[in-house]
């Protein structure tokens, strides 16, 4: 279990955070670069010094070296020991702990055969791929037995193959292995988030602008940085009885949610998917969620092309993305600084408060600093 209220100030930048973190729980950490990731691991780790408490397992730990905390470690770089083959770099961390070298070497061997190397125990890491290595970083970080898993990034270095594979094994490991042992991931990608964590707080300029289960605060962004990650086109303004009133007067029609308050700041959040998109003038588009935008940018998508408007005078529609195939995109002649409308049912536009929801989910139940 993790339990850490910190505070760091550090120039012009100040962390501030509460963290909460059951035995056997995962918690994402989304944010923007800047935004107080990386730090949050730091001071977690013991790395950068910070005010305030940090538990681990009931442990005050706050005040203790690194290598006291009982805490592993997972960054984007495996940093293997160059000169040690793959086994003494596992066996490290238990010897370093008092571990007999014969006691040691067993730990490793262990678990480099539970991450799927074991063949590799000879190799040195200029020897291995970069998956191969993460394997390796990962039975280092576990062979200490630690209370507190910490990964920062572990994925956004390794190549499309060897990412979901990596994916699986500290899914398998997180969700199946020690259950006294608590996670905290540091991510850009919600497919991190999704498949690995159980909770999720976003964090903006040092603070945490959004938390609860993970596939909520996906499902219902309250900020652009979420919106994004998510691929959900987000709109702000104030909540009115049939939706969004945005600040230029324009009324983007939705379903409010039950937290939604009349007269209170909100967004609307949508798919790309449900944008239907016409030339100008075509007369196809609902009358109550169309409008006249300029066509930004065309931009291949995956399977589908995606268009994003432009922002000066679309009303609701500025900035947002819409999804269309190829073969319709070339049969409306669709390129940039086209002039569109674009049209979404009401029955599509979830309405939520814009104030960030600190607390979402029984897990989340503490209140961050202003």
């Amino acid at each position: 279990m993790l339990q850490a209220d910190i505070q760091v100030n550090r120039g012009e930048f100040e962390l501030a955070i509460d963290l909460d973190v059951p035995p056997g729980g995962v918690l994402a950490v989304l944010g923007p670069n800047g935004s107080g990731k990386s730090s949050l691991l730091d001071c977690l780790s013991g790395l950068l010094a910070a005010r305030g408490t940090i538990s681990i397992a009931g442990r005050a730990v706050h005040a203790l070296p690194p290598h006291q905390r009982g805490v592993g470690l997972l960054r984007q770089t495996p940093l293997l020991f160059p000169h040690m083959n793959v086994l003494q770099n596992v066996a490290f961390g238990p010897a370093s702990q008092g571990q007999s070298k014969e006691r040691a070497r067993e730990i490793a061997s262990g678990w480099l055969a539970d991450v799927g190397v074991a063949e590799l125990a000879e190799r040195k890491p200029a020897q291995l791929s970069g998956g191969q290595a993460q394997r390796v970083a990962l039975a280092r970080a576990l062979a200490t037995r630690p209370r507190l898993l910490l990964l920062d990034e572990p994925l956004a270095a390794l190549d499309v193959h060897a990412a979901p594979a990596m994916r699986a094994l500290l899914g398998r490991v997180l969700r199946q292995g020690d259950e006294r042992l608590a996670g905290v991931l540091v991510t850009h990608d919600p497919l991190d988030a999704i498949a690995l964590a159980d909770q999720v707080v976003v964090l903006a300029n040092g603070r945490v602008v959004e938390r609860g289960p993970t596939r909520e605060v996906l499902a219902a962004p309250r900020t652009q940085f979420t919106a994004r990650i998510a691929d959900l086109n987000l709109v702000a303004g104030h909540a009115v009885a049939d939706g969004l009133r945005t600040a230029d007067g324009s009324l983007l029609q939705g379903i409010l949610a039950p937290d939604a308050v009349r007269g209170e700041a909100a967004v609307a959040v949508f798919a790309p998917s449900v944008i239907a998109v016409y030339p100008v003038g075509a007369g196809h588009g609902s009358p109550r969620n169309t409008a006249v935008a300029t066509l930004a940018s065309v931009e291949s998508h995956g399977p589908v092309t995606r268009l994003r408007t432009g922002t000066p005078g679309a009303g609701w529609a500025a900035g947002i993305a819409a999804d269309l195939t190829p073969a319709a995109v070339a049969e409306l002649g669709l390129e940039p600084g086209s002039e569109i409308e674009v049209s979404v049912k009401a029955t599509a536009v979830e309405v939520h408060p814009a104030t960030p929801v600190i607390a979402r989910g029984a897990q989340a139940t503490r209140s961050d600093r202003p």
